[in-house]
């Protein structure tokens, strides 16, 4: 059962889970006239939270090889030179290394002579001799933000954002499955792990998968957990206390949080669990592993490299000052109280082992949103999408789709039919469908109809040329691709497509609701006249 709030969060839940990067603070003339063999300038990082600004610094990207000692820095009022250093990849100069050593993993090197980067903005210039190879202008910087060079853009973002690569792993064998129909699958890997459980997620209510990370614990194990500080909607007193037991029986339970946040969201739903790693479309809590309530995607991969990248990428994230421990979190706080989801549905998808060409680890906002445009570009034939609602009409994933569509490209979209999504899911497949027939393209999109076999769509993927399928949990919007934490992957192989394919076609085929926008919204305010949004709401994210 779920518990109902004021409908205007609703739309904090899916449309917020997106940038908080911040763009319009600086608007920067950025020029380069290096060639391909000069380093270059990477970011800035002129306003330190510390007296005086100490350990402000600037990153230059060094090709293999080079000897950064010809260089120095200027920004016209005071020069400083880089000693004699063969160096290579990102580089960190600083007046103050030592300092500058505590805020950054890149090699740091120190300067020898005058520069103090302004707040307020100037023109930095890196300089071989009497000749400028690259320089850059920021306008208003942003305390404890690096201005990182995109382009002709300096975006601010918090100084321990990541910067990942995308991670291919050779094929092999994974176990693909669905909820609410699999739900002993992302459990199962805790269960067995004897050496190291590492959970990321955005909520964790689950009694079942605490249970799982105790006995995980108890057995030697080395367990730590990471979630979002604020879910929208607040943290419920069921969740508060599953996190207290975790924290009382020995777990690390963290919480991303506070002022120095790197990320809006902390929205990634992962494990790691000895040499294997769970990835999902589903939070933590009986609605989605529970299998009491959503459709969901997952899977579970032995493949080295996605797990020692989700493994660093769960390092990363627990390792800075926004990372804080639930008990110090919780002091003070007040937490909602909310019913937990007790549906049950029927298994029709039994988890299964697929075989996969290649495997993609993507995160966010570091690689995934790009590397998911170009997917839908190279796409020939067919794409299947499905969310629990989509972003802005001109966001780049939707301008992908009706690109795709455009060039004969089969597109479906399917949307959740969740009472706080409805109307708005409606409006968007009708605007969708009324594009496609203007311009004659091969689109449509529709609300689901679970039709018992569970009760909304929470899952996030898409299937490609019967390919390739993409699972995760990134919520297709610009704020999500561009501000939070999300995990994504991409399966390329016809075994890993057929089966969300399959997921995805039963789910489309159950019907579609396409009840008039006009009759949804007065069905919408019956439901909170009559006293449900008196209720408390516990939103899926």
């Amino acid at each position: 059962m779920r518990s109902f709030a004021p409908l205007v969060c609703c739309v904090l839940v899916l449309a917020a889970i997106g940038p908080y990067t911040a763009t319009g603070q600086a608007t920067p003339t950025a020029t380069a006239a290096s060639g391909p063999e000069e380093p270059s300038i990477h970011a800035v990082y002129p306003d330190p939270v510390a007296g005086g600004d100490e350990g402000e610094f600037i990153v230059i990207t060094v090709p293999a090889g080079t000897d950064i000692g010809q260089y120095a820095i200027t920004d016209g009022d005071g020069t400083a030179g880089v000693p004699n250093t063969t160096a290579h990849g990102r580089v960190v100069l600083s007046m103050a290394p030592n300092r500058t050593r505590k805020l950054t993993d890149w090699p740091v090197v120190g300067l020898d002579g005058h520069l103090a980067l302004a707040n307020g903005g100037e023109r930095i210039q890196l300089q071989r001799g009497n000749r400028t190879v690259d320089a850059v202008r920021y306008t208003d910087s942003v305390e404890g933000e690096l201005g990182v060079i995109n382009g002709s853009v300096v975006r601010w973002q918090s100084l321990g954002a990541t910067d990942r690569p995308v991670i291919r792993a050779a094929g092999g064998e994974v176990r693909a499955f669905a909820l609410p129909d699999a739900s002993a699958a992302p459990i199962r890997p805790i269960r067995n792990a004897d050496k190291r459980v590492f959970l990321a997620g955005y909520t964790l209510s689950s009694a079942r998968v605490a249970d799982a990370l105790i006995a995980a614990q108890r057995r030697g194990a080395t367990v730590r957990v990471l979630l979002k500080g604020e879910p929208v909607g607040s943290r419920t007193a069921a969740e508060a206390s599953t996190l207290d037991r975790l924290a009382e029986a020995g777990v690390s339970v963290r919480v991303m949080t506070g002022p120095r946040a790197r990320y809006r969201y902390h929205h990634a739903k992962y494990a790691v669990a000895d040499g294997q790693a769970v990835v999902l479309t589903e939070n933590w809590k009986p609605a989605g592993t529970g299998g009491n309530s959503s459709r969901g995607w997952g899977v579970v991969t032995a493949q080295p490299r996605v797990v020692d990248g989700l493994n660093q990428t769960f390092q990363s994230d627990t390792g800075w000052q926004d990372s804080e421990r639930w008990e110090e979190y919780r002091q003070g706080r007040q937490f909602e109280r909310a019913e937990p989801a007790t549906g049950t549905y029927p298994t029709e998808f039994q988890a299964e082992s697929v075989v996969v060409q290649r495997t993609d680890l993507l995160v966010t906002p570091d690689n995934a949103q790009g590397e998911l445009v170009a997917t839908i570009d190279d796409a020939n034939d067919s794409i299947d999408v499905i969310q629990p609602t989509v972003g802005d009409w001109n966001s780049p994933l939707l301008r992908a789709l009706r690109r795709a569509a455009s060039r004969g490209v089969e597109v479906r979209l399917l949307l959740s039919d969740a009472w706080y999504v409805r109307e708005e899911n409606t409006q968007t497949a009708q605007r969708f469908r009324e594009w496609a027939d203007r311009n004659d393209a091969p689109l449509t999109a529709k609300v689901a109809a679970p039709d018992g076999r569970y009760e909304k769509i929470h899952a996030k993927g898409a299937v490609i040329d019967d390919k390739r399928a993409v699972v995760g949990s990134l919520n297709w919007n610009e704020q999500a691709a561009t501000a939070n934490r999300e995990v994504v992957l991409v399966l390329h192989g016809s075994d890993a497509a057929d089966y969300f394919g399959a997921v995805f076609d039963a789910d489309w085929g159950a019907g579609g609701f396409d009840t008039p926008v006009g009759v949804i919204g007065a069905l919408l305010g019956l439901l909170v006249v009559t006293g449900l949004a008196a209720r408390r709401v516990s939103f899926e994210t």
